[in-house]
């Protein structure tokens, strides 16, 4: 049997990724431009460092912006879609049989922590995960494993003794890293990237059963159901 589940956060459990995505396109129409999805999936997963979204806008169209008003505008619009966001379709439900099986549950996130427990909190799943990797403890955000080691230290489990569950190419490189199975359900955003060869993909968490994902991590083998 598994003994952990190690989350990531947006764009897994809530799906903040279409949300900010949706928005700051929002920001680039409005000067007549459009945010390729090529250079979003350089900030998708990660700290948000790799990819400067004004720099980029003000090169496109060639003259400097007000960065603090856009930001702070961006900021609003994006609050107003995401508070009103249920948690994905099936977390909820694989939440509570990993809770019931006595499965240790934990987030790592490349966000920062402060996020995380407020939207944890607010779908009343804060309770449910005492260990919280975020970019605040890990310093470093994905691809770089840093968050799920920390998680993983945290439970006190080792990587081939716990299953990531992602939405990124830049989460389920940091699980490979870390050297965790990793199952990767994309949402709407990360669905149109490329995923490095080999990534385990599900349409939805959905029926996905503890059984489905102790497979995954090679703890039972898997059944023959043409046999």
């Amino acid at each position: 049997m598994i003994k952990a589940i190690v989350f990531d956060f947006d764009g897994t459990i809530l799906d903040t990724e279409s949300a900010e995505y949706e928005t700051w396109q929002e920001v680039y129409g409005r000067y007549g431009q459009e945010l390729p999805l090529k250079e979003w999936s350089l900030i998708v997963g990660s700290a948000g460092h790799t990819f400067d979204l004004l720099a980029y806008l003000e090169q496109c169209v060639g003259r400097p912006l007000p960065r603090d008003e856009i930001r702070a505008e961006r900021r609003r619009r994006d609050d107003l879609i995401v508070n009103a966001m249920p948690a994905r379709e099936g977390v909820l439900d694989l939440v509570q049989e990993a809770k019931a099986r006595g499965i240790g549950l934990a987030i790592a996130s490349s966000s920062p922590r402060a996020w995380v427990v407020r939207h944890l909190t607010r779908l009343g799943l804060l309770e449910d995960f005492p260990i919280i990797a975020s970019y605040d403890e890990a310093g470093r955000g994905k691809p770089d494993p840093a968050s799920f080691l920390l998680a993983l230290e945290g439970l006190g489990t080792q990587p081939r003794e716990a299953v990531a569950i992602e939405d990124s190419p830049n989460g389920a490189m940091a699980a490979a890293a870390a050297g965790m199975p990793c199952l990767v359900v994309p949402n709407p955003v990360t669905a149109r990237m490329t995923f490095p060869e080999g990534t385990r993909l599900g349409a939805s968490l959905a029926g996905v059963s503890l059984a489905e994902l102790e497979r995954l991590a090679g703890v039972v083998p898997a059944v023959d159901e043409t046999a």
